[in-house]
């Protein structure tokens, strides 16, 4: 029998969202101008952030994706990074800039960090929707943030719990029922 879920209150809404994927596009433009991105999107969660985003930019970009996972059907990180899917082009002499929906315990940005720069990358950036210092286990810079959160467990606005609550236009708290 899978867990049932109770969502709480709007703590990001859509349009705060929208506005600061505004300013974060705006940003990457600035610092990489006259010169090409690749945005990698995280799949799941980042797709709706990512593409927020990518209006913004200014410049030739070009995104890719890939698919890890540490979490499973928890929610909690299980500590162990699997890549699902990995990247369609090269990254070799590219200015990347990593997309994801949060980062928490840091441990699957570390881990993604270190294989991408293995690539060797141009420049190497990592923009994320949210932000959950209280939560690291592993030491991870990020260099866009969109918003920083408190130590809960968070969904909408493509982060889920059991593959729900993505296509909420916010962010907000959820609790098992």
């Amino acid at each position: 029998m899978s867990k049932e879920y109770v969502t709480g209150d709007v703590i990001i809404g859509q349009e705060e969202i929208e506005r600061r994927a505004v300013e974060i596009g705006r940003q990457i433009s600035a610092d990489f101008a006259g010169e090409e991105v690749t945005l990698i999107g995280i799949l799941r969660g980042a797709v709706l952030w990512m593409s927020q985003i990518l209006k913004s930019i200014d410049l030739v970009t070009n995104i890719d994706f890939m698919a890890v996972s540490s979490y499973g059907a928890s929610t909690t990180s299980s500590g162990v990074v699997k890549i699902n899917k990995d990247l369609d082009c090269s990254i070799v002499g590219k200015n990347v800039v990593v997309v994801e929906d949060i980062v928490d315990s840091g441990v699957t940005l570390n881990y993604l960090k270190t294989y991408l720069l293995g690539m060797e990358p141009k420049a190497f950036r990592i923009c994320t929707l949210l932000d959950k210092p209280s939560g690291r286990q592993a030491p991870i810079d990020v260099d866009y943030v969109g918003f920083e959160v408190e130590d809960v467990f968070i969904v909408g606005y493509g982060l889920d719990v059991n593959q729900k609550y993505r296509n909420l236009p916010y962010i907000t708290s959820v609790t098992e029922a």
